[in-house]
């Protein structure tokens, strides 16, 4: 019988208000925080702030039956501080119900291991410290931004000390295997990695409240039984956190899915589990040998959604390339302020990707197009560049 690891990723970036080429070199502000904070309690009232009281009771309503696991950006908790204390409070309130395991990441949901290992661990080291003062909790399992997975990486995390990663499962890479296993990098000494199930899992981000899905209207007992026959040993059900309440909304019934689910899974001895006991309960399947880079992002699960035309590549590189520079002022605003430059978010807009792809990236995107936000990043990055002596 599998068990189930249901997994949640909670993201709001840092937005860019509409920075012109006459605010260079006079302006060193280049956030909306305005529409951020608008954003944030908008997303925090449809979503966080309901799913977080569902989750909390059932938790109290199934004891030892209701487990999740979540990552938290860096950046949505410091939105979060800042702006709604009563929604962190509430994060607080669930991880502190013992049921939830949290996971690492990079502290500024970015894109920078390729050009700088040192600033990837950086970013990881600031988000523990973040993640042990704001929850006195000290992640053993790590997930990248966007579940970005490679062999590089997988090796690389494996010497920062965790214990497994997060990672989509691709079916080419799977070569007709489930993923509903543990896996394992190839020439890694210890670490695993723990799969999404993609059908599963889009089951419930995407296509749960369309009615012309041959699916719906998706019952929780359905949806039991689904992941019982899928077998293996763990299903990995990952998602954003959104899903709940914003991306899908409450007339679709989503959230009485969800306080049915727990019921469901125990009339299928299905039992919900944490990535570190998952570790605990199963030995790797196998090697998991993924060399090109992989996520969860389009239909493609690859990174296109960040590099896939020449404006992304320029801004991305140009970004990155400000290290040396910024690190040697030895300013810590100065240093914040050019790493969250670096969250994907502000490439992830400027994606010219038509059709569902493209529908999917209008979401939260406070642009008109993706030139607009190119535009906007890079003149920012030039009072940037002004700023550091370039």
């Amino acid at each position: 019988m599998p068990e189930l690891c249901l997994y949640f990723q909670v993201h709001q970036p840092n937005r860019l208000k509409n920075y012109t080429f006459f605010d260079i070199g006079k302006d060193p502000f280049y956030e909306n925080d305005e529409l951020n904070r608008d954003i944030l309690s908008t997303v925090s009232d449809r979503s966080y702030l309901p799913a977080n009281s569902l989750f909390t009771e059932l938790i109290e309503a199934h004891p030892g039956k209701v487990k999740l696991t979540l990552s938290l950006s860096g950046v949505v908790l410091e939105q979060l501080e800042h702006h709604r204390p009563d929604v962190l409070a509430s994060f607080q309130d669930l991880v502190a119900t013992g049921a939830v395991e949290l996971l690492c990441e990079t502290y500024y949901h970015s894109l920078c291991y390729r050009a700088s290992g040192k600033e990837f661990t950086r970013q990881v080291e600031k988000q523990m410290e973040t993640l042990k003062r704001l929850f006195n909790k000290t992640p053993t399992v790590f997930r990248h931004t966007e579940l970005i997975y490679f062999n590089e990486l997988a090796a690389f995390v494996e010497e920062l000390g965790f214990k497994a990663q997060l990672a989509e499962g691709i079916e080419h890479v799977l070569n007709g295997r489930s993923p509903n296993h543990l896996y394992q990098s190839p020439n890694l000494e210890s670490m695993k990695t723990i799969l999404r199930n993609n059908t599963l899992s889009d089951d419930l981000a995407f296509r749960f409240a369309d009615p012309h899905w041959k699916g719906y209207p998706l019952t929780p007992k359905t949806y039991a039984q689904w992941v019982k026959a899928s077998g293996g040993d763990l299903v990995g059900i990952f998602l954003d956190y959104e899903t709940i309440g914003e991306h899908i909304e409450r007339p679709s019934g989503i959230f009485r899915f969800w306080k049915e689910l727990p019921a469901a899974l125990e009339a299928q001895n299905i039992t919900m589990t944490t990535p570190s006991e998952a570790l605990e309960k199963f030995e790797s399947a196998g090697e998991y040998d993924c060399p090109e880079i992989t996520s969860w992002a389009d239909t493609a699960k690859d990174i296109s959604a960040w590099r896939s035309n020449p404006m992304q590549e320029e801004a991305k590189a140009k970004i990155l390339s400000l290290e040396k520079a910024v690190k040697a002022h030895d300013n810590p605003e100065l240093l914040h302020q050019w790493s969250k430059m670096q969250t994907s978010d502000h490439f992830y807009y400027m994606c010219t990707k038509g059709g569902t792809d493209g529908e999917v990236h209008k979401h939260f995107n406070p642009y008109a197009s993706p030139y607009d936000a190119y535009l906007t990043f890079m003149n920012a990055l030039s009072d940037l560049q002004i700023r550091v002596g370039l």
